[in-house]
C-alpha cells in the first residue's frame, strides 16, 4: 500500500481496534500486546466475527486479499469475484461490489491494491491478469503480463499458481505481483516477483526478481514497506496435519533482474531476494482459538490475505485474514499482529 499517504489516515481508526475485540472473537479485550509469536512478532488478538455470514445476499468469506481504502475502511477481496468494504474497527460489512472479466465471467480474484485515485487493481490467477476497476466495479484497463508467466500452454505457469500477492512498491511508483509457485523449468523452486512501473496513465513491465520459498510452501501474499523491503507470507497445507504459515522479511534491492533468465536452476550469478524469518504463526499463543480440522496450532487456518494498517513501535501493525473456501471445516479469521522490522536484516 501507499504507506506514507494512508497510514496517518487509518492509524487513528484502527488504534481502537487494537484494544477491543470485534464481536465473535474469543480473545480477551483490552489485552496489551504481550502475546509473542517470536522476538519480532506478537499477536494482539483474532476475530471470527465474519465466519459463515452473509451480506446483501453475498457470502462473506473466501478472502484472498486485504487493503486499506482511502477513507480508512478495509477492502476485502473474495476469490469468488466480490470486493467487500468493511468497517475498520468492527469488521462489519458496509458494501459489496461484484467483479467480472471483460465477458462478464467470474474471476479467480487473488491480489488487491487501491490506487491514489480510488481505482482498484485486482489480480486473477486464471490467465493470470491484473485489471484496473473503478470503485463501482467497471473495468478501466488491463496490465501487460510476460508470456512466460501465463498458464500453460500459453506460458509456463502452473494452474492455480500464478498472481496471488499484489502490492505497491518503491513508494507507489511501481507495482509488484508475486507468483504463488515456480514456473515449469524453474527447477530451483524459486518463484518470480514481477514489477510494473508507472508509465503515463498506465503501467509498463519492469524488473523481475526470484524469491525462494521454503520447501513445500508457496507465496500467497506480499506487502511492501516504505524502505523497499517486503513482508512475504509463505503457506502450505498437509492433509491430517494442517497449515504451515510463515512471515518473512525480504529484501529485493540487490537481487538479480530475472526477466531475461529463462530457467531458474539455482545457477551462480542469480542473486535471490534475501529473506529472514520473522515468525512461524504456529508458534503464536492460541488465545483460546479452536480449529475445525487438525492444525499444529488451533489458531491457524488457511491464511491468505495481508495488509499493513498502521505503525507500531519499531515496525507495523499487520492484519492477516484466512480464506475459508466456503468450507465447513475452515474458518474466516482475522489476525491482528505487531511486526517489528527495525534492526532486522534479511
Amino acid at each position: 500500500m501507499r504507506l506514507r499517504t494512508v497510514l496517518a489516515t487509518v492509524t487513528a481508526g484502527l488504534a481502537a481496534a487494537t484494544t477491543c475485540l470485534s464481536a465473535g472473537g474469543p480473545a480477551a479485550a483490552n489485552t496489551p500486546s504481550v502475546h509473542a509469536c517470536s522476538p519480532a512478532v506478537s499477536i494482539d488478538r483474532f476475530s471470527d466475527a465474519l465466519d459463515k455470514t452473509s451480506y446483501d445476499g453475498t457470502f462473506v468469506g473466501n478472502f484472498s486479499a486485504l487493503a486499506v481504502d482511502r477513507d480508512g475502511s478495509l477492502a476485502a477481496l473474495s476469490d469468488r469475484s466480490s470486493l467487500f468494504s468493511l468497517d475498520a474497527r468492527t469488521l462489519a460489512p458496509r458494501g459489496v461490489v461484484p467483479l467480472a472479466d471483460e465477458n462478464g465471467a467470474a474471476l479467480d480474484s487473488e491480489g488487491l491494491v487501491i490506487d491514489r485515485d480510488g481505482t482498484r487493481l485486482v489480480t486473477s490467477e486464471t490467465e493470470p491478469s491484473i485489471r484496473r476497476y473503478s470503485e463501482d466495479g467497471h473495468i478501466l484497463d488491463r496490465l501487460p503480463v510476460p508470456d512466460a508467466l501465463r498458464v500453460a500452454p500459453a506460458g509456463r505457469a502452473v494452474s492455480n499458481g500464478t498472481f496471488e500477492g499484489l502490492t505497491w512498491f518503491r513508494g507507489g511508483r511501481s507495482l509488484l505481483a508475486s507468483m504463488e509457485y515456480a514456473l515449469s523449468g524453474d527447477t530451483s523452486g524459486a518463484v518470480r516477483f514481477q514489477t510494473w512501473r508507472r508509465s503515463g496513465e498506465g503501467f509498463a513491465l519492469s524488473t523481475q526478481y526470484a524469491y525462494q520459498p521454503d520447501a513445500g510452501l508457496g507465496v500467497p501474499e506480499v506487502q511492501s514497506l516504505p524502505d523497499g523491503r517486503l513482508l512475504v507470507l509463505e503457506r502450505g497445507f498437509t492433509s491430517g496435519v494442517g497449515n504451515t504459515v510463515r512471515l518473512y522479511l525480504a529484501d529485493p534491492r540487490h537481487a538479480t533482474d530475472t526477466s531475461g533468465v529463462e530457467n531458474l536452476t539455482g545457477q551462480d550469478g542469480v542473486r535471490l531476494v534475501r529473506k529472514t524469518l520473522l515468525a512461524d504463526i504456529a508458534a503464536c499463543p492460541t488465545l483460546g482459538a479452536t480449529a475445525k480440522q487438525p492444525q499444529p496450532n488451533p489458531l491457524l487456518d488457511n491464511i491468505e490475505g495481508m495488509t499493513i494498517t498502521g505503525r507500531s513501535k519499531g515496525g507495523f501493525k499487520v492484519l492477516l485474514v484466512s480464506d475459508d473456501n466456503q468450507n465447513a471445516v475452515q474458518t474466516t479469521r482475522f489476525y491482528y499482529l505487531n511486526v517489528r522490522t527495525s534492526g532486522t536484516t534479511p
